[in-house]
């Protein structure tokens, strides 16, 4: 949800609770000065009845046309000692008048006379229909909650979308902002100082950041290249000291450890050296690749190069896949996602290979769990730690997807892992 729509949702939210308390006491305000006009009138009528009938003067007819009507009943000493001498009530009564139960506001209160007699006196008039009352305010409630609804969800949606506009345009900026890429002019003409600051702050952000990328590159690529030489001239010293005679058991033993672990620098640092000629585009020549051909070639050097595993390897052609990119990143890319299908499968395990229109997937048996989807594209990230492995395979093959407009994508399933390389475009 956008925050336009966000606030927009809280508003409403927010008002529908307003409205909901307002009419709440709304109504009970309007009945309570309604019941308070109707029993000053009661009030009145009753003690013009009482002064009558104290005055010995003859009392008015109990419905005499108009809304007021009364009742006067003698009374015990002890139910005017049981109940209180003045109540309010609202009940519904029959007006004969109109021949129907109408609600009413009652009156009633006790007194007595000159002789000690108790009588209570009854006064009614009828009132409003409470019910009516509230369907009333109810749909009036909806009817200007909706209104001011539609005027101020309006009246924001204009407002809200001035107000963020350089916000909008923050947020296409960093969509377009790419790590080893150029960084984009950021202009966004506001007044508002708050915008303004925060697009100073993610410019000089995003320039800090491009200069280090650029300095970590170059600092990659400078120290790969120059750790070449001395790593082969280490290795070639080694294969001398390997064949001298007068070298015992262990000697030897630990010049091929100290060898085999310069191998590993060595492809290391060459892994290192390519990644960071990806990153600066210096592979430009490109042609079309016939993936079908590369990867008949590549599954028999890795067939050969795996024979002595019982693990076995096949290549389904559902159709002529071509792509255009550096025939020597192919075989990088593709040849690492063959030799990770054989160095992490089970033994007597299998290899499908499936080319199908726009993309080629990988899927081998599996020697555990699924990989973790969030981490296997990160540099030096091993789920299973194997000797030999810096973790660098599937970060060198996104690494290449990215830069030819392809998207690798990895899932588990079965006991099966499954890598897919797709054009995007």
């Amino acid at each position: 949800m956008t925050l336009i729509y966000r606030i927009i949702a809280n508003i409403c939210l927010v008002l529908l609770v307003v409205f909901t308390i307002w009419g709440i006491l709304f109504y009970y305000i309007t009945i309570d000065e309604v019941n308070d006009e109707t029993d000053d009138s009661l009030e009145l009528y009753s003690e013009y009845i009482i002064g009558r009938a104290l005055a010995g003067e003859k009392l008015p007819e109990s419905e005499n046309g108009t809304n007021n009507s009364y009742y006067l009943t003698e009374v015990t000493a002890e139910y005017a000692e049981e109940n209180p001498s003045v109540r309010y009530l609202d009940e519904m009564v029959y007006i004969h008048s109109k021949s129907e139960t109408e609600p009413a506001r009652i009156f009633k209160t006790i007194f007595k006379d000159k002789n000690d007699t108790y009588y209570e006196l009854t006064v009614m008039i009828p009132t409003i229909e409470k019910d009516d009352l509230k369907q009333t305010i109810l749909s009036w409630i909806i009817i200007l909650y909706l209104s001011l609804l539609i005027v101020i969800i309006a009246i924001n949606m204009l407002v809200l979308r001035r107000s963020l506009r350089p916000l909008y345009t923050i947020l296409r900026w960093l969509g377009k902002l790419s790590v080893g890429k150029e960084t984009p002019p950021l202009v966004i003409n506001s007044k508002i100082t708050e915008f303004n600051r925060l697009s100073e702050a993610l410019l000089r952000s995003a320039q800090r950041n491009a200069e280090l990328y650029e300095q970590q590159s170059i600092f990659i690529g400078h120290a790969s290249h120059e750790l070449q030489t001395p790593l082969a001239i280490a290795l070639n010293h080694l294969e001398v000291l390997g064949d001298d005679p007068t070298l015992s058991e262990s000697q030897l033993i630990e010049v091929t450890k100290t060898r085999r672990s310069l191998e590993n620098i060595t492809k290391l640092n060459k892994t290192l050296l390519l990644l960071t000629k990806i990153e600066n585009k210096q592979f430009p020549d490109s042609k079309d690749v016939d993936v079908n051909e590369l990867m008949r070639t590549l599954t028999s050097d890795f067939g050969e190069a795996y024979a002595h595993t019982s693990i076995s390897c096949s290549v389904i052609e559902e159709t002529m896949l071509t792509l255009h990119m550096n025939e020597s990143l192919a075989s990088v890319l593709f040849g690492n996602l063959i030799k990770n299908a054989y160095k992490y499968n089970k033994e007597g395990g299998e290899i499908v290979i499936t080319i199908m229109p726009g993309a080629i997937r990988f899927a081998n048996s599996a020697t555990s769990g699924a990989l973790n989807p969030e981490y296997i594209f990160r540099r030096f990230y091993q789920g299973q730690k194997r000797e030999g492995s810096a973790g660098l395979g599937l970060s060198l093959a996104e690494s290449i997807c990215k830069l030819y407009g392809m998207k690798i994508s990895y899932w588990y399933e079965d006991e099966t892992h499954f890598f897919e390389v797709k054009k995007l475009f």
